[in-house]
């Protein structure tokens, strides 16, 4: 029999978690068999998933003509279909949640992306989720944005587990890095339990790539006149986004090994683990596992859609990289202020955050509309 890959990543340190969820996999005991027997010990969710999941699926109707005949809004019937897969799917990898102590076993969540950039209705909408979703390895899902960090550092201290989303620059990770240790030191200071309490940093990767990639390529375009400028600018292209999670990650050792960590460390608190996220390869002539061999190291997360897990089981180069050759990542990451490349990449984080929410956003907009519609549909005349 093969070797599965992802179980070998395992020896490593570093979790594997799904970046996908639907009923089908739920009814149709794939998603048992993938965390019994593959190596998956956590599920992601978002709103551009549901969509994917639940529009134009008949799978639903049952649920969407009882929210009708309770007299449901959009927005509850919405979710009632929601919550009762976070649910079901938090009942599927409890097992995993138990034996790892907490470690793993998780469902992510995310609060509506129509409130990224409101502190209170993401603090109220994560409080509500929690307890309405009842289960203790659910995850609440907030955006690294300036708004969304304050509510993760309430929502911590209140002792939900939070997945920070929408990571791109370094200096976002840090400050949710903060923001967690901030959350727990406000728990532990009104004497309640923080060893119950876990946390992402969801880290995203092939968009930062494919945003430095099209820049590159029109320039490209442009015309080069000098060969030595040309190679500069083919240097660059796949290797920041690996480049800029390397040093996110060496960040994150800095921070564990600090006073105010190893005071919470005392206290028994868990590590805000790095969670590698946007894994799936765009371009074409790039490995279909890049962003899977090039970042497996100790208390890290990668979460893979279906289609790269398949590829990396099969065939992903299995090795601790994410400490080798930090000093080329520095260097990588560097070039972009060279004159010939002149890339400005705080720019670029700016642009991909603003097009993440919206990446969001728009596939939840959308889900509403097509619920109309089916309510529409399925109510009777």
């Amino acid at each position: 029999m093969a070797t599965n890959q992802l179980l070998e990543i395992k020896k490593y340190g570093q979790s594997i978690w799904m970046d996908n969820l639907s009923r089908d996999i739920i009814q149709s005991g794939e998603l048992k068999d993938l965390v019994e027997n593959k190596g998956i010990s956590g599920i992601t969710s978002n709103p551009a998933i549901f969509e994917k999941a639940i529009a134009g699926n008949a799978i639903y109707d049952a649920d969407i003509e009882t929210g009708i005949r309770a007299g449901l809004s959009i927005d509850k019937i919405y979710e009632s279909l929601v919550f009762t897969d976070i649910r079901n799917a938090c009942d599927i990898l409890y097992p995993v949640y138990e034996a790892s102590n907490g470690l793993d076993g998780y469902v992510s969540i995310e609060v509506p992306p129509t409130i990224a950039h409101d502190t209170e209705a993401t603090i109220a909408e994560a409080r509500r989720y929690y307890q309405e979703i009842g289960r203790e390895n659910v995850m609440i899902k907030i955006p690294g944005t300036d708004s969304g960090l304050p509510a993760v550092e309430q929502v911590i201290a209140d002792g939900i587990n939070v997945n920070v989303t929408l990571l791109f620059s370094v200096e976002s990770y840090i400050s949710t890095a903060w923001a967690y240790i901030g959350g727990l030191e406000k728990r532990a200071a009104e004497g309640k339990d923080i060893s119950k309490i876990a946390s992402v940093a969801s880290f995203f990767l092939s968009r930062i790539d494919s945003n430095i990639d099209g820049k590159i390529d029109a320039k490209l375009a442009k015309g080069v006149d000098d060969i030595t400028v040309e190679a500069k600018l083919r240097t660059v292209k796949g290797k920041i986004a690996i480049a800029n999670a390397k040093i996110a990650y060496e960040e994150y050792k800095k921070i564990i090994h600090g006073d105010r960590w190893q005071a919470l460390v005392a206290k028994g608190a868990n590590v805000q683990r790095l969670l590698w996220a946007s894994t799936s390869t765009k371009d074409p002539s790039y490995s279909d596992v890049m962003y899977v061999d090039e970042l497996v190291g100790p208390e890290t997360v990668n979460t893979l859609p279906p289609a790269t897990i398949e590829a990396c089981a099969d065939h992903c180069d299995v090795a601790s990289r994410l400490e080798t050759h930090i000093d080329e990542a520095h260097k990588v990451i560097d070039s972009l202020k060279d004159p010939d490349i002149n890339i400005d990449i705080n720019q670029v984080m700016t642009e991909l955050l603003v097009e993440g929410i919206d990446k969001f956003v728009k596939p939840f907009q959308s889900l509403m509309t097509s619920l109309e519609n089916k309510v529409k549909h399925l109510s009777p005349v």
